[in-house]
This record gives C-alpha cells, structure tokens and sequence, in this order.
C-alpha cells in the first residue's frame, strides 16, 4: 500500500496552526527587539518573519480549518497584530527621532559652511558632550 500524498487533515491543520504559532513567536521577538533598540537585529529578524509569512500564505492556500481550529487561528492572529501594532508604533517614533537628527545635523552642516570659514576653526559649532562636564586632570 502506497503512502498517501497529503498529510492527514488533523496533521494539516496543526501543521498550519503551528506556522501562525512560529509567526505569533517572530513578532514578539521583533517587538522586544524593538523595545530595546536594536534596530539592525530587528531588521533581520523582519526576513525571517516574512519568510514565514510566505509559508502560511502557501499553507493556507492548502489546508481548511474545523471550526476548533479557526477560533485558534483567530487567537494567534489577534496577537501577532497587536505585536505588530506595537512594533510599527515604536518604529515610526525611531523614524521620527532620526528624523530630527537628521534635521539638527543639516543644520550644523549649513551654519558650519556659511560662519565656519570665517572663524578660522573647524569646532566654530560646537556640539556640548556629557564628558565636556567631567573634571579634567592637572
């Protein structure tokens, strides 16, 4: 007797809920990834969620869920959108915040060129650091 082709429905169905499981996973990483600023980890970790975006989309072009089942779906999906939610949240104020640096910078840039040669000295627009405050050695 030959081996069926498909897996079983109950297998199928597990097989899907357990993708939504590993995407619900993904997106709690990313938003603690985000929570504490690292941006270059949470941009890595944004492929590998979109790679199992790419595995549910083809799992569920394949495999219908008992009523059971849906409800749990429902459940997974409902957190990893608020995941996400909270995600794009924190992404779009790091947006901002650079945004305004950008701006500062911009700024130092073109009051440097337009008073900076007539000052003689490269530091004309000093930007004050925290060390400044330290007391120096003698």
């Amino acid at each position: 007797m030959s081996a069926p082709t498909h897996p079983p429905r109950a297998t199928a169905q597990q097989a899907l809920l357990d993708a939504y499981a590993a995407l619900l996973e993904s997106a709690a990483h990313m938003h603690e990834l985000a929570s504490v600023g690292h941006w270059a980890e949470l941009i890595d970790q944004r492929t590998h969620y979109l790679m199992l975006v790419d595995k549910l989309r083809d799992l569920e072009a394949t495999v219908a869920l008992d009523p059971k089942h849906q409800e749990r779906k429902a459940e997974l999906l409902e957190r990893i959108l608020d995941y996400d939610a909270h995600t794009r949240r924190q992404l779009v104020a790091r947006r901002d915040e650079l945004g305004r640096l950008i701006a500062v910078s911009q700024k130092e840039r073109r009051l440097h060129r337009a008073y900076g040669p007539q000052q003689g000295k490269t530091d004309a627009f000093y930007t004050h650091r925290e060390e400044d405050d330290a007391p120096r050695p003698r």
